[in-house]
């Protein structure tokens, strides 16, 4: 959900819970807003992700900024520049038409949805949209549509044909979500049944009538888990393989309904490490709470940026600086699901603007390259695949240096981050290391003993590659 819609803070959680117990004059439901608490799943086995997902990059497109036009058409006349990059997953933003009433800009907040079974003529028709996943599927390529569920706009027919789907204060009237600014959109009450049917009902009309391939679900701890339970068996029974991603980080989001889930905290761990706030083990901290809190086989979605970092907390050289390429890389090396969002394979320096036309500038770039080369490695390693065997290795620069070790049958990824801005010289020792590697960015070949000496530059990485069965 976009930071014109804040990430809450623990004062708003404190002040939420307040008006859980105490009540409120302003809202005869306030209580329902309460995120569940987060339970503890780890021994219990995840849903898992499905196997098509494994050795895939998820792309994230912004229609309204991917062009001068900012239509559908221009996605797809650059599908094949897309898939050449090496990514196998489309993630759209949310195609459907804005709300009028109480709009945020000239164009709107694409999450203020007046219709789930419409489209936003900004972009198109339906008929462009199911031209685009049918090319986007003849290329190999899966497509995610952007789900939200928790709040509609103003304006969508449900106000008048359904008006107890909504949550309502003591007046009788709609009410926005509780402690956000989210001012053009109003809170769905998932007490009501008959809402859980009517919105199930109109995600499968995606699956049956474009033939998506998943969701991510937006501001997914808002609805109660029991809701996503039942939405996944549902349209699993259509699509066996459909692919849900949580916008949370909820673990028991993954027990029946979500496949994977964000990685808020590593991406703050991230920027944190990246401002020079927390040295390189802040990454095994934020490592050592999902192996306790989510389920065992569950994933994560790691990225650098997407729309939300990128409008509204900063670039990646406003929040990375010379890391660019290093803290990239480790959201590829990490056990997880790697996503690129759409631009920073050009280079973008500037924050989209989010309510009007904000074209992303295209430009060739070497970091087109750099992803290239992450996706291959991604792609043609098993041993980058979700689910592959995941060590950090003890280094003596600990502080600097995030050491990764990834194994799946006899084919090994070394990954060795500086992720600070100064050089670092450092040993490590283990027997995985030993035996010939090729530099994935250089091409050179190398001998490493099991106990070695490396050098790396400020914010310098070296990804090396050894395949036992070639």
């Amino acid at each position: 959900m976009p930071l014109a819609h804040p990430i809450p803070s623990r004062r708003f959680f404190i002040r939420l819970l307040a008006v859980f117990v105490l009540g409120t004059t302003g809202s005869l439901r306030a209580a329902e807003t309460v995120n569940e608490p987060m339970q503890v799943c780890a021994g219990q086995p995840a849903v898992g992700v499905p196997d098509w997902i494994r050795d895939e990059v998820i792309y994230e497109v912004n229609v309204r900024q991917y062009s001068a036009d900012g239509s559908f058409a221009a996605v797809e006349a650059d599908l094949e520049r897309i898939r050449d990059l090496g990514v196998g997953v489309i993630w759209f933003m949310p195609v459907h038409p804005i709300g009028a009433v109480n709009r945020k800009g000239p164009l709107g907040s694409y999450y203020s949805i007046s219709d789930y079974r419409g489209i936003n003529p900004e972009f198109g028709t339906l008929e462009d949209f199911k031209r685009l996943v049918a090319k986007a599927h003849a290329m190999g390529l899966e497509v995610v549509m952007d789900w939200v569920a928790n709040h509609t706009a103003w304006d969508h027919p449900w106000t008048r044909d359904h008006p107890e789907f909504y949550a309502r204060n003591e007046a009788g009237a709609f009410v926005p979500p509780y402690g956000f600014d989210w001012t053009d959109v109003i809170q769905l009450d998932f007490q009501n049944q008959d809402l859980w049917t009517a919105m199930i009902a109109d995600m499968r009309y995606w699956i049956d009538e474009v033939g998506v391939d998943g969701f991510r679900c937006d501001y997914a701890k808002g609805l109660p888990t029991a809701f996503w339970d039942e939405a996944a068996r549902q349209l699993r029974a259509v699509k066996p393989e459909l692919f849900m991603l949580s916008e949370a980080e909820t673990p028991q989001h993954q027990l029946a309904a979500f496949n994977a889930s964000y990685g808020f905290d590593m991406m703050h761990a991230i920027n944190e490490v990246a401002a020079g706030h927390h040295g390189a083990s802040r990454i095994d901290d934020d490592l050592a709470r999902t192996a306790v809190r989510f389920p065992t086989g569950g994933s994560m979605l790691y990225y650098t940026s997407n729309h939300d970092e990128n409008s509204w907390l900063g670039t990646v050289q406003e929040r990375l600086g010379g890391g660019i390429e290093v803290f990239a890389v480790l959201t590829f090396a990490l056990d997880g699901i790697p996503l690129i969002y759409n631009g920073q394979e050009a280079g973008m320096a500037k924050r989209l603007e989010f309510f009007e036309r904000d074209p992303i500038d295209w430009q060739p770039h070497a970091l087109a390259d750099f992803y290239r080369t992450l996706c291959a490695l991604r792609t043609d390693h098993p041993a980058w695949h979700t689910g592959s065997r995941f060590e950090r290795l003890p280094t003596t620069e600990n502080a600097s240096v995030y050491a990764v070790l990834r194994e799946h049958d006899g084919d090994r990824v070394l990954a060795l981050l500086n992720l600070t801005g100064e050089p670092v010289t450092f040993d490590t020792a283990h027997t995985g290391i030993g035996g010939t590697w090729t530099d994935a960015f250089t091409g050179r070949t190398m001998m490493i003993e099991p106990a070695a000496s490396f050098s790396l530059p400020a914010w310098g990485y070296m990804v090396l590659t050894c395949d036992e069965n070639e």
